[in-house]
């Protein structure tokens, strides 16, 4: 008895389903608002139009000495700007939290040096979360620690170096860690990358804020500046853009 009327009440679902089906309209799921915003998306020399530009060629207006807190020192020039090697990292004067950020950046043509030191830079998120800049055309180093790497936490999913002197991209995008009201961790950062165009991270989840000897770890912060490392090599950037998500 109990078999019949279960089958009984899937065949009355199931009719209810194809009934609901074949009186269904295109129209049932058209979703016609909010209407996203109109953006150009810019070309490979210009940036959206809604983006925030952090470096047009012409000066580091955007970026601070952290030392200092005065314009950074680094050299500007042809419509690059390149590491002054001894001044230290640079940051945003502006803070973001969830971001897309667009960068170019070159290792110096004929560079010497092998493993990390060769062409050696980084882009650290709120400050924190490094992904790592270097020559790993031919230059092998530890793998969490090579051009493309969330530096000593991930691996990139292949290695899309272009040769020492070339321009190459990164085109990152940046979710934010989020915390509980005590400090403790709600969601950690997660983060995309492609290398010149190739996928190297997936929306990995950060383990904790970027750390040379020891295990990554959070604590609790608000938004933060795009900073650019210091590494002692002249290595150069251009065409630098953000978008807040």
């Amino acid at each position: 008895m109990k078999n019949t009327l279960l089958t009984i009440s899937v065949l009355l679902t199931m009719s209810s389903l194809v009934n609901a089906q074949q009186t269904a309209k295109p129209e049932d799921t058209e979703q016609w608002t909010p209407v996203p915003v109109k953006v150009d998306p810019g070309n490979a020399t210009k940036a959206p139009s809604d983006a925030i530009v952090l470096f047009d060629g012409k000066n580091l207006n955007q970026w601070i000495s952290p030392k200092t807190g005065e314009t950074a020192p680094w050299i500007v020039e042809n419509g690059i700007f390149t590491v002054k090697p001894g001044t230290g990292n640079i940051r945003t004067r502006e803070k973001f939290a969830d971001c897309q950020l667009h960068i170019e950046w070159r290792t110096p043509a004929g560079i010497k040096g092998e493993g990390q030191d060769r062409g050696n830079s980084g882009i650290f998120f709120m400050e924190k979360y490094e992904l790592q800049v270097l020559d790993n055309y031919t230059n092998v180093t530890y793998s969490n620690g090579q051009a493309g790497s969330i530096y000593k936490q991930f691996i990139p999913l292949v290695n899309a170096c272009r040769k020492e002197g070339e321009w190459q991209t990164y085109d990152v995008i940046f979710t934010a860690p989020k915390f509980n009201a005590d400090g403790s961790l709600l969601s950690p950062a997660r983060i995309t990358v492609l290398h010149n165009n190739v996928l190297v991270q997936n929306n990995v989840s950060l383990k904790g804020a970027t750390e040379y000897i020891g295990q990554p770890s959070y604590s609790a912060h608000g938004p933060l500046g795009i900073e650019l490392q210091d590494h002692s090599h002249k290595v150069s950037y251009r065409n630098i853009w953000i978008r807040k998500l």
